[in-house]
């Protein structure tokens, strides 16, 4: 809890500790009633200065005095605490703060992106873009102050905690247990592998991908439970030699890569919800492209080999993935096809248009 919202808790407790004493002082010196009482200490404490409602004893006077001075010192106290708290956006931080604890115990099957240096920012970016859920877990408070005002942080379906994501707790905050995929990008290789190591003794089912700075971290963290893991620097400098060798290559790729793209990009479709009649059923007979527009070209098989530029023959099984080439609009009439029993009224359609 901030500091100022504390001393505004603190200032409210005094306010009442302060009515009591008036109150109680009023009654036992002058005998005034309770309600008298009552009267008496607010418009003393507000110096509203209505009039006595009986006249004062010297004691009374004393003490009416020393209730004035101390009820102004509150006040004074009060506007500092409130001013503090709306100058220095104590408030706006902790709204925020409020915010972010209501959509976290909401938030399921999302992705943890530990860090958010140059590397976890470009994940956090094309999570995004993919329709992802994502909740951020960074360590330093400066970089979360420099972000906070950016467009991205402005997206509904970003959180962003402040914490070490080497501990439990940061992890379970980000509700771990509930998420469908960890990435972390900490410069740092150690950091990584306790990250990993702890986010795969909660959660077992979960996608963790890792960053490596050196070669002997990649079989550590592989070890540890990472599915992947990523080597930036071994990563771009293939990049460099590949656009010395073959430049147009890279590009094209990167042109199919890119999420901003809206007109054609390569998707995966998973076949875990074939249909029924569509199961054992090969390539040529499915025609992908005549039924959706959408190229096949790889299958993930369900033992993990890949098949690139699949044949006619290859038969499709519920366990593969699917990697096609077309327009969203394209890739999702497919997925839709694929999980319906009408995939084959649409081939007889269109081969009758033929």
């Amino acid at each position: 809890m901030i500091k100022d919202l504390k001393n505004i808790y603190l200032s409210f407790v005094i306010l009442i500790s302060i009515l009591m004493i008036g109150v109680s002082g009023f009654m036992i010196i002058e005998e005034y009633s309770f309600f008298e009482a009552m009267f008496m200490t607010i418009i003393t404490m507000t110096t509203v200065g209505y009039g006595l409602v009986k006249p004062l004893s010297e004691a009374g006077m004393v003490f009416t005095s020393v209730l004035i001075v101390i009820s102004f010192g509150f006040f004074v106290y009060l506007m500092t605490a409130v001013t503090n708290l709306i100058i220095d956006g104590d408030y706006r931080r902790y709204l925020k703060l409020y915010i972010v604890k209501k959509k976290i115990k909401k938030i399921k099957n999302h992705v943890i992106v530990c860090g958010f240096g140059r590397n976890g920012r470009q994940a956090v970016i094309e999570l995004l873009a993919y329709g992802e859920s994502v909740v951020i877990i960074e360590k330093s408070k400066k970089i979360i102050e420099l972000d906070i005002n950016e467009d991205l942080m402005k997206d509904e379906k970003l959180i962003y905690i402040q914490g070490d994501a080497s501990h439990d707790e940061s992890l379970l905050k980000a509700k771990l247990l509930d998420a469908k995929a960890l990435l972390t990008t900490l410069p740092n290789d150690g950091d990584n592998i306790l990250i990993v190591l702890t986010a795969r003794d909660i959660n077992r089912k979960m996608t963790i991908i890792s960053r490596a700075s050196d070669d002997n971290s990649y079989n550590k963290l592989i070890r540890a439970g990472a599915d992947n893991v990523m080597m930036p620097d071994k990563v771009g400098g293939t990049r460099m030699a590949k656009l010395v060798t073959n430049p147009d290559v890279v590009e094209f790729l990167e042109m199919l890569t890119i999420r901003n793209r809206v007109d054609v990009n390569i998707d995966e479709i998973s076949c875990e919800d074939l249909a029924t009649c569509l199961i054992n059923k090969t390539v040529g007979e499915l025609e992908i492209r005549k039924v959706s527009g959408a190229n096949l070209i790889g299958i993930k098989q369900g033992n993990g080999k890949y098949v690139f530029n699949p044949g006619r023959n290859r038969m499709i099984r519920n366990k593969d993935k699917l990697f096609v080439l077309g327009s969203p609009e394209e890739v999702l009439s497919l997925k839709r096809l694929l999980s319906s029993g009408k995939f084959f009224e649409k081939v007889e359609i269109n081969l009758n248009d033929m």
